[in-house]
């Protein structure tokens, strides 16, 4: 090997940095990347500010397991009133670490793969009302079936049942008493709570905000009325998939029951209006947050210069 060459390849390690820097400056500017990160945002601010609603729905739904027809009925204020007796204020945030832990990634992967879907099948068309559900059922699928096994600690977290010190040792936990596929519990049921869900969110809200005016889109009000027609789109599929949440939140907290069994107890012991127990502060919830969550993500791409 001549100087000539060996000079030239020690040029090339020196300025390989610059070029490296370079790559990951091109990686970071990435679509999808920054879909990721306006989602995670969103994801946060909506949590944290809606996670007592959460709790109290949690908490009533694993009531259904205990509470006999014909009991006292317990309503979401008798909860939270109970909660912050027993547990202080500061205990309708019980569970909040899980729920960044699912909610910020998970969000991110929400957006992340529902702008990388949206560009790969639509590119600059303005998607149908089944284009619009097909976009929001696979973008939850994927980030559903990713986040599952954070989500199914959330659950138990919230419930109040378990004694968990922290995220990690409740994954050690169930990992090494149950084994690691009591983490996929509730995968059908939740599943079939939030492709659902995404699906119809996202047709109502994408249909309502194509209809406005363009001087709305263009104004100061544009994200106020992003909001409300995330606020309408919430209610709607939030109502329709509460019967999904009922099952997947007791098959969490019982993992040995499967979806099926789980169906009939709940039928069989509190009838068809078991399967809407805490439809109000999940409604309330969901509803806030994926309008939150829309709106923030919204802005941000925007501001960043990326059609959402």
């Amino acid at each position: 090997m001549s100087l000539r060459s060996i000079r030239k390849k020690s040029i090339y390690r020196v300025r390989n940095p610059f070029k490296l820097r370079s790559t990951m400056e091109i990686s970071l500017a990435h679509p999808a990347l920054k879909a990721f990160m306006c989602g995670a945002l969103s994801g946060t601010c909506s949590t944290l500010l809606f996670q007592p609603l959460d709790l109290i729905k949690t908490r009533l739904q694993t009531l259904q397991s205990s509470v006999q027809p014909g009991s006292v009925h317990v309503g979401m204020m008798r909860v939270l009133l109970n909660v912050v007796r027993t547990e202080k204020l500061t205990g309708l945030w019980k569970g909040v670490s899980p729920s960044f832990m699912r909610t910020i990634p998970g969000v991110g992967l929400y957006f992340s793969t529902y702008h990388s879907l949206k560009q790969h099948f639509f590119q600059e068309k303005h998607p149908g009302a089944l284009g619009a559900v097909m976009l929001g059922g696979g973008a939850r699928t994927v980030a559903g079936v990713l986040m599952l096994p954070v989500t199914v600690i959330k659950t138990r977290y919230e419930c109040g049942r378990f004694r968990y010190e922290s995220v990690t040792g409740a994954l050690r936990s169930v990992c090494q008493t149950e084994g690691p596929a009591a983490l996929y519990s509730g995968m059908m049921a939740t599943l079939l709570r939030d492709v659902p869900f995404s699906g119809i969110y996202v047709m109502f809200y994408s249909q309502m905000k194509s209809n406005l005016p363009t001087e709305i889109h263009m104004s100061a009000f544009a994200p106020l009325a992003n909001f409300g027609c995330g606020m309408v789109a919430g209610v709607s599929a939030s109502l329709v998939t509460q019967p999904a949440d009922v099952v997947k939140t007791l098959v969490q907290v019982n993992p040995p029951l499967r979806t099926i069994d789980a169906v009939r107890y709940i039928y069989l012991e509190h009838g068809l209006k078991g399967f809407l127990r805490g439809a109000v502060p999940r409604s309330l919830r969901r509803t806030l947050v994926a309008a939150m969550a829309w709106t923030v993500y919204e802005q941000m791409m925007a501001y960043i210069g990326l059609k959402s």
